[in-house]
């Protein structure tokens, strides 16, 4: 989370998905392939979505951090795959929670499972899962701090997508990142479904100027670059010192990210657990999405992730060959490695009727009312042809539901080297 290390943009270093060397990805039996990944140690999990005579084949990985000074500190990356949500075969959800700080394992194993009881238990859930997903993050936020767990100086993001029939729900909170591969001729372009909340961001940054962070570098705050500088380039061009949010006259927290659920002393200079929830309705287009921690993406782009899983058609063999490249590039540009998660999630059998949603069927509305609560603003996200629509909204008058459900476990964590093997995807050129 939110490393002061160095980064570097390694994206040329993947050739793009081509019609040529990409193999067929097509509607074959639903998870064929029953037996463990030799690899990841998973069988290939499969969901239908009945409504719309689709089905998902999914795999996830999470892998702990190499940490030379701190051998004994475990992996606070969590993650979850709930399906058929309040019993209904046309909602899943899938989640990715990045801790951070020394509570940061507690903090995202507390927040994964908060988050999904919440939802399960929200009857509205179908009908207005923007709503829904506010109230989990609020909910789950305020039961943090409240909470035996010290959230001073700890936290966790979130990148969460809720599938709801044809609809994707994505919740952002933090820096980690949710990605879809979208068919676009003979080639597989990535489209990111959030956007990194960082002090990069100028709306974000100011936002959290206005709540009373002072936003510095690093090296601003010892005295070697000119304090009144407040312009930083890029993630890219400066990833190696962030800006960072610090208390006004003081040396703490200096969080890298401008959005997380925990997080008590930041949430005083305007780091907050509301999330940006994006809308993305599915078409045949749409070839699979990627859920993930920011260890996955220091050193890769989100169209390097794409180009490398599109070369796969198990998801496990996307998950271990995309784990292990980021755990190499890591090793190769530091002396230590940020906890890897990821999950992939394939997108199979959808067609251009069934994409067209029928009202109502089995319990899922295929037309969503948004409401936007208090000061909520609605953006497109930049430079996406996508039918994408961001939601931001505060918690002024969310109601509030404290019921659990069980859920998934988190999954083991291993060391996966890329695969040598593998039968890649191709797209059919009409």
């Amino acid at each position: 989370m939110g490393c002061v290390l160095g980064k570097c943009c390694t994206c040329n270093r993947y050739t793009a998905s081509s019609e040529s060397d990409m193999a067929q990805f097509c509607d074959a039996s639903p998870c064929g392939s029953r037996g463990k990944h030799i690899l990841t140690g998973r069988s290939l999990e499969c969901v239908r979505v009945p409504s719309h005579n689709y089905y998902m084949e999914y795999s996830l990985l999470t892998q702990r951090g190499y940490y030379p000074d701190s051998p004994d500190k475990g992996n606070q990356d969590s993650v979850c795959v709930s399906t058929k949500i309040r019993g209904n075969p046309n909602i899943h959800f899938f989640g990715v929670f990045d801790g951070h700080g020394q509570y940061g394992s507690d903090c995202s194993n507390f927040v994964k499972e908060r988050v999904v009881q919440i939802l399960c238990k929200d009857s509205a859930l179908s009908q207005d899962p923007v709503r829904a997903y506010n109230s989990a993050f609020f909910t789950t936020n305020d039961e943090l701090h409240k909470s035996k767990i010290d959230d001073s100086l700890s936290g966790t993001t979130a990148i969460t997508v809720l599938v709801v029939g044809n609809m994707l729900y994505v919740a952002n909170v933090g820096d980690s990142r949710a990605v879809i591969a979208v068919k676009d001729g003979n080639r597989i372009i990535a489209k990111d479904m959030s956007n990194d909340q960082t002090p990069f961001r100028k709306d974000e940054c100011e936002r959290v100027k206005l709540a009373g962070a002072t936003v510095m570098t690093i090296d601003q705050i010892e005295g070697h670059k000119d304090p009144g500088i407040q312009i930083w380039g890029d993630e890219e061009s400066q990833g190696n010192d962030p800006p960072r949010l610090w208390l006004p006259n003081s040396f703490y927290p200096g969080t890298a990210f401008t959005r997380s659920v925990g997080d008590s002393t930041a949430e005083k200079i305007g780091v907050t657990a509301v999330p940006e929830i994006s809308v993305l309705q599915l078409t045949q287009n749409h070839l699979f999405f990627v859920v993930a921690s920011d260890g996955v993406f220091e050193f890769l782009t989100s169209q390097a992730i794409v180009d490398m899983a599109a070369r796969y058609t198990d998801p496990r063999d996307a998950c271990a060959a995309i784990a292990g490249e980021s755990y190499k590039l890591w090793l190769r540009h530091e002396n230590r490695t940020d906890d890897i998660t990821i999950i992939i999630v394939h997108i199979k059998g959808i067609s251009a009727s069934d994409a067209v949603a029928t009202a109502g069927l089995n319990g899922v509305h295929s037309r969503h009312r948004i409401i936007e609560r208090g000061t909520s603003e609605r953006s497109a996200f930049a430079g996406s042809s996508e039918a994408f629509q961001s939601i931001r909204s505060d918690f002024s008058d969310v109601s509030i539901s404290q019921h659990h459900v069980g859920l998934m476990h988190r999954s083991t964590a291993i060391v996966v080297p890329s695969p040598s093997q593998h039968r890649p995807l191709e797209v059919e050129v009409g």
